[in-house]
């Protein structure tokens, strides 16, 4: 009789066993599909090219081609980014991670739309910063984004000050005071929409890391859940911040780029001494003023949302290239180029001063994010 129950006793635990491996591992302990790796010395300066070149790119279309629409132009990235992901999803495996990430109606509730929305929040505001203020000066107020975090993680008490984060603080801090003594076009208005972008973006940064503590996303899945969420808001943000007036903007130079071709077909085109943008209705949408008018086509926005995608891939197999030193040290190094490029291609300059406070701001960021912001 005991042997027969402990021969019972046996194959019940087997069977358990048995159905243990057959069930499905939690998304948390998901190993990462088989993806092409680069390595470090190859990846690495190609994700420093898209990354500088999106900033250089969004930069020149607001102040050189003169189409100061921010929310739009990140409403459209966004559109773009919600596309190819799913483009990406259907004919790739860049996008397997996708399905180990369950978005319920409470996930998407408590997590994926508060973190949409301050997503929006910095993306506009940190772009509108750029009418107001340098390309170099802006990637010099970012470094300030660690102490946003910092500031925000202790007045929620997620996590305790030490000696060595309020030393990170103190650096950080006073050299982004350096550098904004030292910045000769300072403009208090970009100052403080940007200092908003940092503080929206430090609180998403908090959020993720409370909210969908455990979930592995890589940079493209979260495009995926974010960028349809983060366009939607957008859209109903533009109707009271620039209105319909991109929109009217950009079909103008749709319908105009198709009439300068058709026109140059038929042999009919003729030179004009000013550049008019026409809507359908042919109303005239650009006076002739002092400023310049907002010149767009559709080359501008293909190109720039597509280069804005790319980074983001760029970004998938940037992680696990090198070490966090390494990276970290890559990001750093990528802000130095971007600042230098910057005053390269719009002539502005870089002061002592400016160039002292963000050493000591870099410093500090170096410390923070080597030392995991323990």
């Amino acid at each position: 009789m005991e042997k027969r129950e402990l021969e019972k006793l046996e194959s019940v635990e087997l069977e358990e066993v048995r159905q243990s491996r057959d069930l499905p591992s939690p998304a948390t302990a998901q190993q990462p599909r088989s993806r092409a790796k680069f390595s470090a010395a190859t990846i690495i300066p190609v994700w420093i090219a898209l990354s500088s070149g999106v900033i250089i790119y969004n930069n020149y279309i607001y102040n050189t081609l003169n189409f100061k629409f921010p929310v739009f132009l990140v409403t459209w990235h966004l559109t773009f980014a919600a596309i190819g992901t799913r483009v990406l999803q259907r004919t790739t495996h860049l996008l397997d991670g996708a399905k180990d990430v369950p978005v319920s109606k409470d996930m998407f509730l408590r997590s994926i739309l508060p973190i949409g929305l301050l997503f929006s929040g910095s993306l506009i505001l940190s772009n509108t910063a750029y009418l107001y203020l340098s390309v170099a000066y802006i990637q010099m107020l970012k470094a300030f984004t660690p102490v946003a975090i910092l500031l925000i993680t202790w007045a929620t008490r997620i996590s305790e000050p030490s000696r060595k984060l309020l030393l990170i603080v103190l650096m950080i801090s006073s050299g982004v005071a350096v550098t904004s003594k030292g910045e000769r076009f300072f403009s208090w208005i970009g100052f403080l929409i940007q200092a908003g972008g940092v503080g929206f973006e430090a609180t998403r940064l908090v959020l993720i890391q409370t909210l969908l503590h455990g979930l592995k996303m890589d940079p493209l899945v979260s495009l995926h859940l974010y960028a349809p969420v983060c366009a939607l808001i957008n859209l109903c943000v533009i109707p009271f911040t620039e209105g319909l007036e991109p929109f009217r903007i950009v079909w103008g130079s749709i319908m105009g780029s198709y009439s300068h071709a058709m026109s140059a077909v038929s042999g009919e085109a003729a030179s004009n001494a000013t550049v008019a943008i026409v809507g359908a209705s042919g109303e005239l949408l650009a006076a002739i003023g002092e400023e310049a008018a907002p010149h767009i086509t559709p080359f501008f926005l293909l190109t720039n949302a597509l280069l804005a995608f790319l980074l983001n891939i760029a970004a998938v197999f940037l992680v696990g290239a090198g070490s966090g030193l390494v990276l970290t040290l890559a990001g750093v190094l990528k802000d130095v180029l971007l600042v230098a490029g910057s005053v390269v291609i719009w002539g502005g300059s870089v002061g002592m001063l400016q160039a002292l406070g963000y050493s000591i701001a870099l410093c500090g960021l170096v410390m923070f994010k080597v030392s995991g912001g323990k």
